[in-house]
């Protein structure tokens, strides 16, 4: 029996290692990512997490209907919380906004010792993006996946040391060269950044002012990079 993930969910499973004894899903909602890759045999056991009780009573129904409780920890609590350092060499924290993730790590400063994170921002990646290296985290990669006509970035993610992320890598990506979905995530980020620019264009607080000319700094960035991309692919 398999399990069909979603093209999103999917390409997160797809860059869990071969070879896991244990992976933690927090904000597991339906339980799906490690429904899954216990079927295929990449995971020996899971711990799915969440906060709340009805996402992880989903979960339970999806590991029951699949046949793999037995393989499956059910944990209600916040964030990193439910774990123990060191109890997972792999944890997966996607579905929600990349504050929530920076606040999840922030609370558990463990997690830079150690296990492979794969992180999903749904929103505000630019938040999510600096926030690494300035509390001790390396990215790896990077890579983008589309589903239902939005782009995902998907951050593969460990302890360690790596040069700080200027405004426009925090906006247009840290190690998405070569992705070929990077040109359309640029222009779709220039896009929410015209209009946030827009929107303070008469303003008159000398902050928003300030954050205004911020903003028109990393569009100027983010079209050469977009520039650079159409040339490359013959735009």
């Amino acid at each position: 029996m398999k399990l069909e993930l979603s093209p999103r969910l999917g390409a997160i499973a797809g860059l869990v290692p071969e070879v896991c004894e244990c992976l933690a899903d927090i904000g597991t909602d339906h339980g799906y990512v490690p429904v899954s890759l216990l079927l295929e045999g990449r995971i020996r056991r899971a711990v799915a997490a969440d906060i709340g009780p009805l996402p992880l009573e989903h979960a339970r129904r999806t590991a029951e209907q699949y046949g793999v409780t037995e393989k499956l920890d059910f944990r209600l609590g916040d964030g990193l919380s439910v774990l123990e350092p060191g109890e997972a060499e792999v944890i997966v924290i996607a579905g929600m906004g990349g504050d929530a993730i920076t606040e999840i790590l922030a609370a558990a400063p463990w997690s830079r010792a150690g296990p492979l994170l794969l992180l999903q921002p749904m929103s505000k990646a630019e938040v999510l993006r600096p926030f690494l290296p300035e509390n001790g985290y390396a990215v790896l990669a990077e890579r983008l996946v589309q589903d239902k006509g939005v782009l995902y970035p998907i951050l593969t993610v460990q302890g360690g040391e790596m040069p700080p992320v200027s405004d426009a890598q925090a906006w247009g990506g840290v190690r998405l060269e070569g992705d070929p979905l990077r040109g359309l995530y640029i222009a779709d980020r220039l896009l929410r950044l015209r209009r946030a620019a827009a929107g303070l264009a008469k303003a008159r607080d000398p902050d928003m002012a300030g954050k205004r000319e911020r903003l028109l700094g990393v569009i100027a960035q983010l079209e050469v990079w977009k520039e650079a991309e159409d040339d490359a692919n013959g735009r």
